[in-house]
């Protein structure tokens, strides 16, 4: 444990001492404020039963930033470490590979995390303000983000699994980004053969996100979703660490 906390220091140093992370913070509250902004002038219009927590988190801003933040955050964690030929250092340290792969995991999951803290404290202020009935239950502030952490785990372990597969951020990137937009349009999936293939539905209902999240934001909570995410990341990172032992072993 002790060597794994050592690697996950090194990994939150990388994040926290480069001014990249700080642009990504600086973008990623913009789109959180006009996502949050969006939600009360929305309501503001006209009565609805709607909450702000519903419509903040389902509108195309949350949708914007949560899918474009995976990628950012994870196509460092290895293919800068094959690029810079830093993977040779953690080759000829006494640490093991499924401490390097767990670290950077953790790393990514910990600034992903962070990103989010301040949007609840949107919901926390603007409740104290006296605006509870327009907040709703504390199911449905809380359920969100218990959503988000599940479905992070998910992403962040996909994004990890793209950087251990090449030595280009940028690729890594991209792939990322390619295979995180495919299991969310499987969502659509559902709308378009609802009537047609009731099995097909069942099947992509796993990985719907956009329902989750409609569903936890009026504070129904599917426990499905503790199960699956958390055993696809690990499967994920399985994967990961699999590949990450045969790239290293090849240098």
């Amino acid at each position: 444990m002790k060597r794994l906390f050592t690697l996950l220091q090194r990994e939150l140093s990388v994040f926290y001492y480069s001014p990249i992370a700080y642009i990504v913070l600086f973008l990623f509250l913009i789109l959180n404020g006009l996502s949050f902004w969006f939600a009360i002038a929305l309501l503001n219009r006209a009565p609805s039963e709607n909450t702000v927590v519903q419509v903040f988190f389902n509108s195309a801003f949350f949708w914007i930033s949560y899918l474009l933040v995976f990628p950012v955050i994870t196509m460092r964690s290895f293919a800068e470490e094959f690029k810079l030929g830093t993977i040779e250092t953690l080759m000829t340290a006494p640490v093991r590979d499924w401490e390097v792969v767990a670290s950077k995991f953790m790393a990514a999951m910990l600034f992903y995390l962070s990103l989010w803290l301040p949007s609840l404290f949107y919901f926390l202020i603007f409740g104290w303000l006296g605006n509870r009935s327009a907040i709703g239950s504390a199911a449905q502030v809380w359920a969100p983000y218990l959503l988000l952490l599940v479905m992070g785990m998910f992403n962040v372990a996909l994004g990890c699994l793209a950087s251990a597969m090449t030595s280009d951020q940028i690729v890594a990137a991209m792939i990322s980004l390619m295979l995180t937009i495919g299991f969310f349009f499987v969502t659509l999936i559902n709308y378009v053969v609802n009537s047609s293939s009731p099995i097909l539905r069942e099947m992509t209902a796993y990985v719907a996100q956009l329902d989750h999240m409609d569903s936890f934001s009026r504070g129904v909570v599917d426990s499905r979703v503790f199960v699956f995410y958390p055993s696809m990341a690990f499967l994920l990172l399985f994967i990961t660490y699999q590949i990450f032992q045969y790239r290293r072993w090849k240098v």
